[in-house]
């Protein structure tokens, strides 16, 4: 027994003793000792890592002079006990059942972990429960209502599982809001909660709750709803009607399951409903005239249905409505004049449907629809021209009209509101010029104008769109050169201009000189080092992408008479460098403690690393795998390979660790296809599957050849894995420091084609995405080679599947990169970026091409492999410190990549090229006759 513990047993019998003597014949001594008592008991439970709770002494006869305790003045008794967002973890455990007259228990936003404490139903006087947002777990114990005061009970947003008791409604009737949103709920829901009849609001959204179309049953007889939210569940069947009985019903939604068949016929007596979403299901048939009469309904939700028949006539009744979105279903006909009577709408969404004819005058004309924030009237069949005095709404900030069949021109007046952010016009028949009045535009961050047959010269006023970050205008027919002026928009992150007639030379500011082919192509002769064909001017390559150019010790280096042209771009090249190297000193000395400071980590990640090891080995073997969700992207895949989940691990050989998780690999029996598992070791912390769902299936498409492609998931609340390609070749790391005298280490061939390719990954994670997929944690033992020695990265993109990394983890992970960690993320004063992946790479040539490690620790020293090479090219001897073990190689190629990696280290983020950048360079030192490089 614990020195606390017995301290609290000692006090329970001192306690006793002292009610069997007779002391304190008022009892109310002997009330406080037993507030102190459970409380003191419930604090053993607690990990209090802030000391939060340091005036809780057990010395003291009454707690409530204690932090975040409210006691009752007449009595002395304790009536809150209100936690919420201290940080506190460990479980909630037993003593405050002792606690008797608590009325508050508020335990929110925290870390409390375990089960439910059945002794919370012994507190009687309970009028209010909130334990959301923690990480508790199991099923829900029945008899948790039991008080008859109980009128609050939030256990929303933990780790709950398993079907709700019938017996957890029966003794409800005070309950007025219920929460059980998202946990991992499932089963049905049970018709006893028909006698909760006083309930106002009940949210089991965000489960598995499942069920027929007698899921209502008990749900319609709350007749003092007010609020019933039952989305995101995989609820089925058709909605019975009887809705009409929730008479006060001000918010119903039920999006996200699989209901199907018509809408509830009687929805329309629910005469004070305010929110409506039936979203993201299989609704069909039409809309019930019903609805109309729903005259305080503010927000109307319907998207991504079946619904079908024409658009309704009478829904300029809902006078009062702001938010209106029907898209993804196949409405037709045509939009009526009583549109206009919406006079209080914010967001008008009809797109993905059929529907037809002009645009109202209604719409265009009417004063009441100034407030109009977001239109949407995308991809539907209007064939009208474009409507005119579109700028009359003055808050307008999203216009989308992509594939409307559209035709005409751009109405001049188009930006005159000033507040316009989203123009899409994309898939239309739009002609004629782009307006001069299109600066007018200066709110804009997003102009897409593709696909259309726009002519005539890109406007010069283009240039006063300040704020623009992405501009389309492909797939037109407009010529002349793209105006100087534009490289001035500085916040432009993409561009695309192919398919039009243009040519000349690329603004030589901004973006433009980095835009790739894809971007250019199809025009008449734009001058671009990225494209094949006709330039009709000879424009001098930016200096960024001379790989030849590297302060003064190149000329002297390399030898030769340097041009006037070449002595112009020396010194200013001198003089970037020295104010490089002035801004930079101090970051570099910090980088150069924390590198210090390190040597004593050493052995502390290595007890990590056996920590994690063992944990591993010892989870895998005792884990006992639940159903869970399982996905797969590969259609190729044969499905009876995982028809039991637990064959993904139980299949599989460990053949790797990382901070991230340990990776396995798994056959495919007769299909003879190798593929490796990740599980990570931080799952717990991932608590929704359509958080991770999300999230991966956005690497799922980030395909690419130096890629390791994710194949699939598997995911359980207590277990997640990622699918993906497995290389033979096994990792770079081991290429470069793992290898034995039986194998051949590698040649430059092969570490050229390995930079080359993972720069090419990387060039895709940062330009294919917005926003850009950043890695984060590039090394070599990530970069993963096939049978061809082609470079797959991987673990590319889980700092997004896991954003909630702990303290711990994220030390480890940074730990396990070290040298290849960019100053702004050791520091974090600066912007964090793709140019953090940009200093990786830096690293990882230094690291090919010398073969050494990025940090070496010495007896009494730390070297780092950057200030070493960038001191020996100075110094005129580089080329010393080229691996020797890769035998001959051509100097006129190592030499130029070597002063890329110190152009890619450089101490400030915006001197760093882009990864386009990159690759450009090293095209230009790959040598271009192909049998030199034979011999290598």
């Amino acid at each position: 027994m614990g020195y606390l513990q017995f301290f609290i047993f000692a006090l329970i019998s001192v306690s006793s003793l002292r009610s069997c003597k007779g002391i304190d014949h008022d009892g109310s001594n002997d009330n406080n000792d037993d507030d102190v008592i459970g409380l003191i008991a419930f604090k053993a439970d607690i990990i209090d890592s802030s000391s939060h709770l340091s005036s809780w002494n057990q010395d003291d006869i009454s707690p409530c002079s204690w932090k975040f305790i409210t006691c009752n003045p007449a009595t002395g008794r304790v009536t809150e006990l209100s936690l919420i967002g201290l940080n506190l973890s460990g479980k909630i455990g037993r003593g405050l059942e002792k606690v008797q007259n608590l009325q508050v228990l508020n335990l929110a936003h925290n870390n409390f972990t375990g089960s439910l404490n059945l002794q919370l139903s012994l507190l009687n006087n309970l009028e209010s429960v909130n334990l959301s947002r923690n990480g508790l777990s199991g099923n829900i114990p029945p008899f948790l209502t039991n008080s008859r005061r109980l009128k609050f009970l939030d256990l929303s947003k933990n780790s709950l599982s398993g079907p709700v008791p019938d017996e957890f409604f029966l003794s409800c009737s005070s309950l007025r809001v219920l929460s059980l949103s998202g946990n991992n709920i499932n089963g049905p829901i049970p018709n006893s909660v028909s006698q909760c009849t006083t309930l106002n609001h009940l949210n089991l959204s965000k489960n598995r709750f499942s069920g027929s179309p007698n899921f209502a049953a008990g749900l319609w007889l709350l007749t003092r709803i007010r609020t019933l939210d039952l989305s995101h569940n995989t609820l089925t069947g058709r909605v019975p009607d009887g809705v009409s009985n929730l008479h006060y019903l001000k918010e119903l939604f039920l999006q996200g399951n699989h209901f199907s068949g018509g809408l509830p016929s009687d929805l329309g007596l629910c005469s004070h409903l305010r929110k409506l979403d039936l979203s993201n299901n299989l609704f069909t048939e039409s809309v019930p005239v019903s609805i109309q009469g729903l005259s305080s309904l503010t927000y109307l939700n319907l998207a991504n249905n079946v619904l079908t028949g024409d658009f309704p006539e009478w829904i300029g009744e809902l006078n009062g409505l702001e938010y209106l979105d029907v898209s993804g279903n196949g409405l037709t006909g045509t939009l009526p004049e009583s549109v206009g009577g919406l006079g209080v709408l914010t967001y008008m969404s009809l797109s993905g449907n059929n529907i037809s004819g002009n645009i109202p005058k209604s719409l265009i004309y009417s004063s009441k629809l100034s407030v109009v924030r977001y239109l949407n009237l995308s991809w539907n069949n209007f064939e009208t021209r474009m409507p005119l005095k579109l700028g009359y709404f003055e808050n307008l900030t999203v216009l989308d009209l992509r594939n409307g069949a559209f035709h005409g021109s751009l109405p001049a007046d188009i930006c005159d509101s000033g507040s316009l952010q989203i123009l899409q016009l994309d898939g239309n028949d739009l002609t004629g010029t782009i307006p001069e009045e299109i600066g007018k535009c200066s709110s804009l961050y997003l102009l897409s104008m593709s696909h259309n047959d726009f002519r005539g010269f890109i406007p010069r006023s283009m240039s006063r769109l300040k704020k623009l970050k992405i501009l389309k205008l492909d797939s037109n027919q407009l010529s002349g050169e793209i105006p100087q002026e534009l490289g001035e928009l500085e916040n432009l992150l993409a561009v695309n201009i192919s398919y039009n007639r243009l040519q000349g030379r690329l603004p030589d500011r901004g973006i433009f000189p980095s835009l790739q082919a894809s971007s250019l192509e199809g025009n008449m002769g734009i001058c671009s080092p990225f494209l094949k064909g006709p330039c009709k001017m000879d424009v001098p390559k930016p200096l960024v992408l001379d790989p030849f150019s590297y302060a003064n010790q190149m000329g002297n280096h390399e030898g030769g008479t340097k041009s006037s042209k070449g002595s112009k771009h020396h010194k200013f090249l001198s003089t970037s460098v020295i104010i490089a190297i002035l801004a930079a000193v101090l970051i570099s000395i910090g980088v150069l403690v924390i590198s210090l400071l390190n040597i004593s980590a050493r052995k502390r990640l290595q007890f990590v690393g056996n920590a994690l090891e063992s944990c591993s080995s010892s989870s895998r073997s005792t884990r006992s795998l639940t159903i869970g969700k399982l996905v797969w992207f590969d259609s190729k895949i044969a499905p009876g390979w995982v028809a039991n989940p637990e064959t993904l691990l139980h299949k599989a050989a460990e053949i790797g660790k990382g901070v991230f998780g340990n990776v396995y690999k798994a056959s495919l029996g007769e299909e003879g296809r190798d593929l490796a598992i990740k599980s990570l070791v931080v799952s717990n912390m991932i608590q929704y599957p359509e958080d991770f769902d999300r999230e991966v299936r956005v690497l799922g498409k980030a395909r690419h050849p130096n890629l390791v492609s994710v194949k699939g998931y598997y995911w359980t609340p207590s277990l997640q894995l990622l699918v993906t390609d497995y290389a033979p070749n096994g990792s770079l790391q081991a290429k470069l420091h793992e290898w034995s005298t039986s194998s051949q280490p590698l040649s430059w061939t092969k570490r050229f084609k390995i930079l080359l390719g993972t720069a090419k990954g990387l060039a895709h994670l940062h330009h294919s995405f917005r926003p850009p997929i950043v890695h984060y944690n590039l090394k070599p033992s990530n970069i993963l080679l096939d049978d061809d020695f082609n470079p797959k990265i991987s673990d590319y993109g889980l700092t997004r599947i896991v954003a909630k990394l702990d303290k711990q983890v994220m030390s480890n992970r940074f730990q396990s990169a070290l040298g290849y960690v960019a100053p702004e993320l050791a520091c974090q004063s600066l912007r964090v970026n793709e140019k953090c992946d940009v200093y990786g790479f830096g690293v990882l040539i230094l690291e090919v091409v010398t073969g050494r490690r990025p940090v070496e620790y010495g007896d009494d020293n730390v070297l780092i492999l950057e200030e070493q090479v960038k001191m020996m090219l100075e110094e005129g001897n580089v080329l010393e410190c080229v691996d020797e073990s890769m035998g001959r190689y051509p100097e006129e190629e190592v030499l130029p990549v070597l002063k890329l990696a110190l152009v890619c280290t450089s101490q400030i983020p915006s001197s760093r090229p882009s990864m386009a950048e990159v690759i450009q360079i090293l095209h230009v030192i790959k040598t271009p006759v192909p049998h030199r490089m034979e011999a290598y």
